[in-house]
């Protein structure tokens, strides 16, 4: 009911799909699963802590913010890493547990089966029922449940533009688009509808070519699998050949797959995982669930279908991670501890302090010898702070021709000053300087550049 052959889709152009509405025990465990990841979604961009967006990806401004922790444009390094992390930790999600991450975390998938396509069941009915509507001729009734349909998905489609752009501009710059005229922002405005109209058409007519086509995870996916890899697979060894149920207890020349082909039906992108391992199998489980209903009313062992490595189904060997499983894990264990440490020492004030270019030392009308210097300080917090800048080195005095005693938040001071250093304290032509940013007794950002001058 689902597939055709390659060579008739090719002649026809696209087979839209018409899955049968799954059920079963995974399949409330994935709605589950998704509820809470929906919520996270649509919360985190309005939620608030320590005065900041829960979650904010700014990339038009450089600025992110993860639970009260602030990444500034000097940051940007950090946050790349992250990204790499997260990314290996893809990598090795996959290795050991396939495209696990695809059937039950992706924000696609996620908003296709348990939001638009159960939408579809709701107003349509059924795959036959849907297959049916769709060819019929347009009355009354496909009118009313298309357009209430189309509707519905226009209105989601919407929020989800709004949610999208609240991670990206900001909830309080999305805010004042929805509620100030239009006239003053334009472009936000704009930006929503575009956006509105790129997840409905994704939604309701692209579908499940974003992950069989469009994104790239499944051609990795080939790549990262090993013979130890977790996948949704047919135990071939259990079910083959197929054949209906006989009557006979004594004939035993069929395997426990009756072909009854719902594990076809209920797949969201239309595989026969029968056929093994594709890149098109999300695995969402739903042929898991359709599978052991069947098994049950014959009187067989469940899991025909189910969570197996390739060794298994081959050899009968139990699950073992493999050498590729550890090394991947090693290496996110090692970057996870790397960018713990480059957080706790991440300064919350940002200090660059250079020599004032052209300039050589002066010597003073007391022979005391000063530099000529110029710094910038970066507030990454989103409070102002009342600060000190002086040299480490107590014996150093500072003259400032350009102070400022407040860092505003997130922002950006310079101060241009001399460094006085006492005759006695030269030894070299060259020596190294450091500067201390004190705020409430505590050193919040140290900066280190040279002093010249000629020794004594």
């Amino acid at each position: 009911m689902l597939t055709k052959n390659k060579a008739e889709q090719k002649s026809k152009g696209r087979n839209f799909l018409y899955p049968k509405k799954p059920s079963g025990k995974l399949y409330n465990y994935r709605k589950w699963v998704s509820y809470g990841l929906l919520l996270c979604l649509f919360s985190f961009p309005f939620l608030k802590y320590k005065d900041e967006q829960l979650v904010l990806l700014n990339f038009l401004e450089r600025k992110f913010v993860f639970f009260g922790l602030i990444f500034t444009p000097q940051d940007f390094y950090l946050f790349a890493f992250a990204m790499l992390i997260f990314i290996l930790f893809i990598i090795c999600f996959t290795v050991v547990l396939g495209r696990l991450w695809c059937g039950w975390a992706c924000p696609q998938t996620i908003f296709m089966e348990m939001i638009f396509r159960r939408i579809e069941y709701w107003i349509e009915g059924d795959a036959i029922r849907q297959k049916k509507l769709d060819a019929q001729n347009w009355n009354a009734e496909k009118i009313i449940k298309k357009s209430g349909k189309h509707l519905l998905f226009l209105l989601i489609s919407f929020a989800i533009a709004n949610t999208f752009l609240a991670y990206i501009i900001g909830s309080d710059v999305l805010y004042k688009i929805i509620t100030e005229p239009v006239s003053k922002h334009s472009s936000g405005f704009i930006s929503i509808w575009i956006f509105t109209a790129i997840f409905y058409i994704v939604f309701a007519y692209i579908r499940e070519v974003v992950c069989t086509v469009i994104c790239p995870y499944g051609r990795l996916q080939g790549v990262l699998l090993d013979n130890q890899s977790l996948i949704v697979a047919y135990d071939e060894q259990r079910g083959e050949p197929r054949g209906k149920t006989s009557k006979d207890i004594q004939n035993n020349s069929k395997g426990d797959c009756i072909d009854c082909g719902l594990c076809v039906q209920v797949c969201p992108t239309g595989i026969d995982i029968r056929k093994g391992t594709q890149l098109e199998c999300v695995n969402c489980t739903a042929c898991i669930d359709a599978c052991d209903e069947v098994m049950l009313k014959i009187n067989k062992p469940k899991r025909l279908i189910g969570f197996y490595n390739n060794d298994f189904i081959k050899l009968r060997m139990p699950f073992k991670a493999g050498l590729k499983a550890y090394g991947y894990a090693t290496v996110l264990f090692i970057a996870i501890v790397l960018f713990s440490s480059l957080i706790y020492k991440r300064q919350i004030v940002e200090t660059t302090v250079l020599r004032a270019s052209g300039t050589l030392f002066q010597i003073r009308p007391d022979n005391t010898i000063s530099n000529l210097y110029n710094a910038e300080l970066i507030n990454k917090t989103n409070k102002p702070i009342n600060f000190i800048f002086k040299s480490a080195n107590n014996t150093d005095s500072i003259l400032f021709i350009q102070n400022d005693k407040i860092l505003p938040k997130e922002g950006t001071i310079h101060l241009t000053f001399f460094l006085i250093r006492k005759p006695n304290e030269i030894k070299n032509y060259k020596s190294e300087v450091e500067f201390e940013v004190v705020a409430n007794d505590k050193t919040i950002s140290t900066a280190s550049t040279s002093f010249f001058a000629n020794p004594k």
